[in-house]
């Protein structure tokens, strides 16, 4: 299974020979008519919202962001990791550092305390101390899997996997790694990747505890992971997988949904871990919820969120907030209702490019007023730009 070069990322394994085609096979996708809508069809929310900086430093596409506190980080194609921070004269401006130029593109970014997480398509998830009273480069202090574990990998031949067509590594290594999550108390370290595994890694020493091949039939395009320990792969071959742990503390398959009619690009969960989100190329955010008291399904589909016009690359939840980004330029911001339906509060438009990465917090620059609680939102794009947006949520 061949390493992807497409500057294209939702892209599947069997579409590695149409990269001319890529749009418009992505804006052709057909949604889902055979599952119910969520979009609320009350009157429209009225929700104050504005792009309140466009931050400008990387020459490449803007694949992975993650936020730790006021500062925010990006990750692009050309391999640059930079750090955005709020000015404290205007909490508006962004002052920025490149913290790392790694050598390889920044695939997906997670932050652990003072420890930053990269993964990148040369197969390697590198590690980071964070320094923030600094403006020099981060200091990279471990590449995983780490020399240790690679030198004892090499000597047994039970320690070689087949990871595609007439193709064999160890077990430690990945093809290029889409996508990390951590465990909730930072304990552990989950990555995926296009070979289709996914692996277990021990944040206090690096170890690699686990390693389950062939969890998809294509490239794992995302993964989540909840508060109660489970699992969630979502992948090029339409699936989204749920994985428990056994007696043995190792993970196996407990659920496989199946509604999306075409990649699955993204997920994100609730606060609580009780609603699941997946985004797909069939333009379609699927909601999946807990069911309690049977032992056949773990997730059940409550219906879906329509808006966007392309595939949907990105999600990210804050609060009761939910915010999709699309191959259509535009950032949607979704609200759950009492009555579990949906309320889109706002359309997000100003990028020139695909939507690739989303994250949101508090806007710490203020607080609750009359016109609704102020969250920001960060959006990373093939336009090489990052915008941050102001939304005042309305009260219930």
């Amino acid at each position: 299974m061949g390493t992807h070069t497409s500057p294209w990322p939702y892209q599947t394994h069997e579409q590695d020979s149409n990269d001319s085609s890529m749009s418009s096979s992505i804006s052709s996708q057909p949604s889902l008519p055979s599952v119910q809508s969520l979009n609320k069809l009350s009157q429209e929310i009225f929700t104050i919202h504005h792009c309140i900086s466009t931050l400008k430093g990387h020459s490449s596409y803007v694949f992975s962001l993650a936020l730790s506190g006021k500062h925010l980080y990006s990750g692009s194609s050309n391999s640059e990791l930079r750090l955005w921070s709020q000015t404290l004269s205007d909490h508006h401006n962004f002052s920025s550092n490149l913290v790392s130029s790694c050598k390889s593109a920044v695939k997906c970014i997670v932050i652990s305390g003072d420890k930053l997480f990269s993964s990148h398509q040369d197969h390697k998830i590198r590690v980071w101390k964070i320094e923030h009273n600094t403006s020099q480069n981060y200091k990279c202090i471990s590449t995983l899997p780490t020399l240790n574990d690679r030198v004892t990998g090499l000597f047994s031949g039970k320690n070689y996997v087949e990871t595609g067509k007439h193709k064999k590594s160890t077990w430690l290594h990945h093809d290029t790694v889409s996508a990390l999550a951590l465990s909730k108390d930072g304990s552990i370290l989950y990555s995926a990747s296009w070979d289709r595994t996914f692996k277990i890694w021990r944040t206090s020493d690096y170890k690699c505890l686990e390693s389950v091949s062939n969890a998809h039939d294509d490239a794992i395009n995302a993964i989540v992971s909840s508060s109660d320990g489970y699992v969630y792969t979502g992948s090029g071959d339409r699936k989204i997988k749920v994985w428990g742990k056994n007696g043995d503390n190792k993970h196996f398959m407990i659920d496989a949904l199946e509604e999306h009619k075409s990649a699955v690009n993204a997920l994100a969960l609730s606060s609580d871990g009780d609603v699941l989100y997946s985004g797909a190329c069939d333009r379609s955010i699927i909601v999946w919820e807990k069911r309690d008291g049977t032992k056949t399904k773990h997730m059940a589909v409550t219906g879906a969120l329509r808006g966007h016009a392309k595939a949907i690359l990105c999600l990210a939840v804050v609060s009761d907030l939910m915010c999709s980004g699309s191959a259509d330029k535009t950032v949607r911001i979704w609200r759950r209702e009492s009555d579990r339906s949906y309320s889109c509060l706002a359309v997000l438009e100003g990028h020139t490019g695909p939507v690739k990465c989303v994250t949101a917090g508090a806007d710490y620059s203020g607080g609750a007023d009359s016109n609704g609680t102020p969250y920001l939102i960060y959006s990373g794009s093939l336009d090489c730009d990052v915008k941050v947006w102001q939304i005042r949520v309305p009260f219930v």
